[in-house]
């Protein structure tokens, strides 16, 4: 098996809005108002859905399927020999039509302990359309306050006690799991994240959610607020976790390693990329990808398992090559 050219795979009635920025990228029929994510080599499902989210490959198999009972040649020997079959990996598109809330995603550890869970939710952006986004707090925040910003659902309050930012195309944002933090509404962006669908929300009053049931991981707020960051992140701990990037093999920052990367590569003529499992993401241009018969322009994406070998590629633009973490 070669290269496998991925469709769209939107989550349909999502709880906020967004879509039409995906399918004009991914040049498909128009989204739904609600579709605002395209899991792109998903092995995760919704939270709490049987199969929503899943990727199913061209062969009819779903893509987790396919990974547990072949991962070496989907990943690699050294990947199994460490992570076994996990990817360790989702990637999405997602186009915000409307500010997200404020939320946070929890640690592997505290994941573990409350959940369960193999995976907590560490993310990153690559910035595709820029905007406005809110990345931690201004300050030490008690988390009797937290709770009680919470318990009121004070919005115009809560957003206040973020960071408020500006990024552009081609930036990169690193969101560890605690952080508080919301993307604006009009950002489109790809996003790499640690396998799981997990989110600790403050706020629901203007989205399609039952915060007071659903807000908190089946936890109550006592225990789920544990797992936000309540301490300040400006100055150098925030400067860290924001960057414009040029091209390599990752192009995150080095907190980030551990998790994911994305490698940024211009195609100016022929190029020859390491292999191993991979979403590849075409930003920009056209090129074309030996083992894959048609060109691939812009907004094309598409996996390559580890025993596909190296990735040959001639033409002119941009791909993002999201992996997982290095063994």
């Amino acid at each position: 098996m070669s290269f496998i050219p991925l469709p769209s795979n939107r989550p349909p009635e999502r709880f906020y809005r967004g879509g039409s920025r995906i399918t004009d990228f991914r040049g498909e029929p128009a989204a739904l108002d609600h579709e605002p994510e395209d899991w792109i080599g998903s092995v995760t499902t919704v939270n709490g859905e049987p199969e929503q989210g899943l990727t199913t490959l061209p062969d009819g198999r779903l893509l987790r399927s396919a990974v547990e009972s072949d991962p070496e040649h989907w990943l690699g020997a050294e990947h199994v020999d460490r992570f076994g079959a996990d990817t360790k990996l989702l990637v999405k598109l997602l186009d915000a039509g409307q500010r997200l809330p404020v939320h946070a995603h929890p640690s592997t550890a505290w994941a573990s302990e409350h959940l369960g869970l193999a995976h907590g939710k560490a993310e990153a952006w690559y910035i595709l359309q820029g905007g406005d986004v809110h990345l931690g707090l201004k300050r030490d925040l008690p988390l009797d306050e937290v709770a009680a910003l919470v318990e009121s659902q004070d919005n115009a309050a809560l957003l206040a006690e973020l960071n408020h930012l500006t990024v552009e195309a081609g930036d990169v944002v690193f969101v560890p799991p605690g952080v508080l933090h919301a993307i604006g509404e009009g950002v489109f962006l790809l996003e790499v994240q640690e396998p799981e669908d997990l989110s600790i929300l403050l706020e629901w009053g203007d989205f399609d959610l039952d915060g007071v049931n659903d807000g908190h991981l089946g936890l109550g707020f006592d225990v789920a607020l544990t797992g936000v960051e309540i301490t300040e992140r400006t100055g150098a701990a925030l400067d860290g976790l924001v960057r414009s990037t040029g091209y390599g093999e990752s192009v995150l920052p080095a907190e980030a390693d551990e998790f994911f990367r994305i490698e940024r590569r211009e195609i100016a003529g022929d190029a020859e990329l390491a292999r191993g499992f991979a979403i590849v993401v075409v930003a920009a241009g056209e090129v074309t990808l030996d083992g894959l018969a048609d060109p691939l322009p812009s907004g094309t994406t598409f996996l390559a398992p580890y025993s596909a070998g190296e990735l040959r590629f001639r033409g002119s633009g941009e791909v993002l090559l999201c992996r997982p973490p290095r063994t």
